[in-house]
């Protein structure tokens, strides 16, 4: 088995579609990275991967918006064809086994973006709701700085 990861930003909203019964969410990530050309020129490259998520958990679909930072994997297939004009092109596409939030696109005046969601400290690697009715003076036991 061949697996990819792809860490980038989704270059579109995700698309929720019914195909024969099964859900899938369609949705692109691109990967930038700058590199020096031979003579020393900074460059940028760009690619693009279409993302096939196959899954009834489709819970995720409203937070995968243009520009969010997700994390994928899953098998790469490369894709060929003959364009109008009579040139041969190739796309990667990748069949989702798995798709993270890794962050998110700050809002219009630069502040991030409030979710009520942050990264889980623990080693879960998931996300964990930062909304809480607790006020520090409702805590009645003691507090300890020892991990067990």
């Amino acid at each position: 088995m061949i697996k990819l990861q792809v860490i980038g930003n989704l270059g579109k909203d995700c698309v929720v579609n019914n195909v024969n019964g099964k859900t899938v969410m369609n949705f692109t990530v691109a990967h930038s990275e700058k590199f020096r050309d031979s003579q020393g020129n900074q460059k940028d490259k760009t690619i693009w991967v279409d993302c096939a998520y196959w899954s009834d958990r489709t819970g995720v679909a409203p937070y995968l918006k243009k520009g969010t930072t997700v994390y994928v994997e899953g098998q790469p297939d490369v894709r060929t064809y003959t364009t109008q004009d009579g040139r041969n092109g190739a796309s990667l596409s990748l069949r989702v086994n798995m798709v993270q939030l890794v962050g998110g696109r700050a809002n219009t005046d630069g502040a991030p973006p409030e979710t009520g969601y942050a990264r889980s400290s623990g080693t879960g690697g998931g996300y964990e709701n930062t909304q809480s009715s607790v006020s520090a003076a409702d805590i009645t036991e003691p507090i300890d700085d020892l991990p067990f």
